[in-house]
């Protein structure tokens, strides 16, 4: 007898994750496979409401928190002690695709569904987390309530963000705890004994490699900076271009410089400038204002540390006749998932015959700031042609099913053992 056949995960139903999923991709939906369901709209809390009448029919508990994440527990007779824990989250981006995010919280319901058929006995209970606000689209920063769970934030630093519209976070947030009105409140930094985070990779290695699970070791460090150069608005026409304080043109050498400072030939570094604005932003006048950002990400804490101190010094350098201003708006350091999770992670592919890969994360998520309150690691499944944040965003509904079934096995483990 295949050895798999005696795990929980035989339980693992294809067709009814997969259902999940197009059931949850139809709030926001729109396209063909396009999703917008950003944190704390009316998408989000008929995404939240859902997730209740799914925990109510496998009879699990619920809480929530004051930043609205939501946690649906499972404790058969005998378990007891802090839950493992895994999820994701289920807002969007406006323009995002079926899987991103929901997959870690379909993928731990199904885990949950799967364990509950079996029968299984577990030390320790087990939970489901739908992390409020990880895209940040809406209100910004992303991860916030993975952020202010586990304390490296406080909700009061959040509440007077606003969105495009102008409404305040700390009003639509009431809406969305309304959702949830009947479940228990939880204080954050709640105690956890493990966390495991499953997520479409966003990225080709998998594709490419012919891998089904990535196991995931690390998640790289990341600085964002903002940068200002101001200049002087002049006529195009009839300015002369030895005496033009040019922002745009000086904007244009910081990013050519930059270039060349983030160049890597092992192509490791990650170098992004993700938005850029001018002003007057008028075709016939030299631009006065040029605004962009720097989105630096590299998995050694030395290289993160030392390049990245030198962008200033490097955008003064280049930006004359025009002045330059540089503030950097969010660091984090590479984080290293614990040996005891990656290995639980690692052994359940094994143990199920699935070819797997051992990858660090290009992208941030959740799992990143869990890493400092508890044993924390990642399972990835493939996303074909690598493309995420996008409606042809787009997993084979048996990959899905094969994290599904890691995950299962690894809770199970990480449940018994930790």
């Amino acid at each position: 007898m295949n050895a798999s056949n005696s795990l929980p995960s035989k339980n693992v139903d294809e067709n009814r994750l997969w259902q999940r999923h197009m059931e949850m991709a139809a709030i926001g939906g729109f396209g063909a496979g396009g999703v917008n369901r950003q944190a704390f709209s009316e998408e989000d809390n008929r995404a939240r409401a859902l997730m209740l009448s799914w925990a109510e029919q496998l009879g699990l508990s619920v809480f929530f928190d004051p930043i609205g994440n939501l946690f649906f527990r499972y404790q058969p007779a005998g378990a007891k002690g802090d839950p493992v824990l895994t999820g994701s989250h289920a807002d969007s981006q406006p323009t995002g695709g079926r899987f991103d995010g929901i997959y870690g919280v379909l993928a731990g319901f199904e885990a949950i569904e799967a364990i509950q058929q079996a029968g299984v006995s577990l030390q320790r209970p087990l939970e489901v987390v739908a992390w409020s606000n990880e895209e940040g689209s809406r209100f910004a920063p992303g991860a916030m309530g993975s952020m202010v769970f586990t304390g490296l934030r406080h909700l009061e630093e959040f509440l007077e963000a606003r969105d495009q519209d102008g409404i305040r976070l700390s009003d639509a947030l009431v809406s969305s705890l309304a959702v949830t009105a009947d479940a228990e409140a939880r204080d954050v930094r709640y105690p956890i004994a493990a966390y495991v985070e499953a997520h479409v990779e966003q990225g080709p290695v998998l594709e490419q490699t012919g891998k089904s699970i990535g196991v995931v070791t690390d998640i790289q460090g990341c600085r964002w900076f903002e940068v200002e150069v101001l200049g002087e608005t002049r006529h195009a026409g009839s300015t002369p271009l030895s005496v033009r304080r040019d922002a745009m043109q000086s904007a244009h050498r910081i990013v050519s410089a930059l270039n060349a400072h983030f160049a890597d030939p092992t192509d490791t570094t990650r170098f992004t400038v993700g938005r850029f604005e001018l002003r007057p932003n008028s075709p016939n006048t030299v631009a006065d204002r040029a605004c962009f950002t720097i989105d630096f990400r590299h998995p050694d804490q030395e290289v993160l540390a030392q390049k990245g101190d030198e962008v200033v010094a490097l955008a003064e350098s280049v930006a004359a006749p025009c002045e330059v201003h540089v503030r950097e708006s969010f660091s984090n350091p590479p984080v290293h998932f614990p040996a005891a999770v990656v290995d639980a992670v690692d052994q359940a592919a094994d143990a199920l015959d699935i070819p797997r890969l051992k990858l660090p994360s290009g992208a941030f998520h959740d799992a990143m700031f869990l890493a400092d309150h508890c044993p924390t690691g990642m399972i990835f499944v493939p996303s074909r042609g690598g493309i995420s944040h996008h409606p042809d965003e787009y997993t084979e509904p048996s990959q899905l099913a094969q994290g599904a079934r890691v995950l299962c096995d690894t809770l199970v483990n990480l449940a018994n053992t930790i």
